[in-house]
């Protein structure tokens, strides 16, 4: 383990690091009797958990939680996630949009050949947005008036998922709305990865709640659920077999961070997970997960899958962590409205 430059020890971590992968090597206080380098130190490398009133609190991978002060630090630098120890699975676009689809169900649907018209009152826009899937048996710029007439009648605008497994329908779609003036927006990644990885991060998830409902505490803390209640809750309560997971703050506060995970046969699907700005560097989303992915595994699911917005660095870089890679990209298009 080498943690030298020209032939000194250095510390390349500080409290910023909190939620990362270190590799640590501390004095040990029980040896360097002799002198001898083995007995003078300690090695360890695990997830940097906290960092708070000079003591360090590092968690391994088997769930071990080493504590020691930071006086005692000699040398500490950042290490690459491990690899994921088995490989993604395999799907086909279909099938995961259509699983993600009644993960996240909308509160009325329509069909239009193989298009599904979705409606949740406005919230999210993946639930209020329709999802092309194969032909819709009309001609392009017709289908596109229906879409349009249909949101109209629902006071909302109309938004199209430009994601129909076809390349070149994707495209013609898309040239089809860019010329009626449809905003391109939320350009967004699905994601997978295997599911036992998840639950074995090493992260401690004792602490963490899981309820099948979504309390109030829970939604505050998720603070996106837009101007009706109603419409979220039945969207987010929405599949086949939802958990919610909580991290409760001290002394009854809100939850300080949240998560949400849908299972559906061989997969999970993650959402909402949110992060308290003022705990946020500590490795919550981490916990969240894995204490999702232990449940999910225990109902006979073996993959997961998630989707990101391209801008949020922070969140692809935890799920890079966890060993999602990218399966497709999607975007909307939404109708310009006077």
């Amino acid at each position: 383990m080498e943690f030298t430059t020209g032939g000194r020890l250095e510390i390349r971590i500080s409290t910023a690091d909190v939620g990362k992968r270190v590799s640590v090597r501390r004095l040990n206080p029980s040896g360097g009797s002799s002198g001898g380098s083995e007995e003078r130190f300690t090695d360890t490398v695990g997830v940097l958990t906290s960092w708070e009133g000079g003591v360090l609190r590092i968690t391994r991978r088997t769930g071990e939680i080493v504590t020691f002060d930071e006086t005692a630090l000699v040398a500490g630098k950042i290490v690459p996630a491990a690899p994921p120890r088995r490989r993604g699975p395999a799907a086909t676009l279909r099938e995961l949009q259509e699983t993600a689809a009644r993960g996240w169900p909308a509160r009325e649907t329509a069909r239009l050949g193989g298009w599904t018209l979705r409606a949740a009152g406005g919230f999210t826009t993946r639930a209020n947005s329709a999802l092309p899937l194969g032909a819709c048996g009309l001609p392009l710029p017709e289908a596109v008036d229906r879409v349009a007439a249909w949101y109209a009648e629902r006071s909302l605008p109309a938004a199209i998922q430009v994601t129909t497994g076809d390349p070149e329908q994707d495209a013609l779609l898309d040239a089809e709305l860019a010329g009626r003036g449809w905003t391109a927006e939320r350009h967004a990644l699905v994601r997978t990865a295997a599911l036992a990885p998840i639950a074995d991060t090493g992260a401690p998830t004792e602490h963490v709640r899981l309820s099948r409902t979504a309390d109030e505490a829970w939604l505050r803390a998720y603070g996106r659920t837009g101007a009706s209640a109603e419409d979220a809750l039945a969207v987010l309560g929405g599949g086949p077999s939802v958990w919610f997971a909580a991290v409760p703050g001290t002394s009854g506060e809100a939850p300080v961070a949240v998560g949400r995970c849908v299972v559906d046969g061989r997969w999970a699907g993650f959402s909402a997970v949110s992060v308290h700005p003022d705990h946020r560097r500590r490795g919550l989303a981490t916990q969240v997960m894995a204490r999702l992915a232990e449940q999910a595994l225990g109902e006979g699911a073996s993959a997961a899958y998630l989707q990101v917005e391209t801008d949020n660095g922070a969140a692809a870089a935890l799920y890079d962590e966890l060993g999602f890679t990218t399966h497709h990209a999607y975007h909307y298009r939404r109708e310009a409205r006077p």
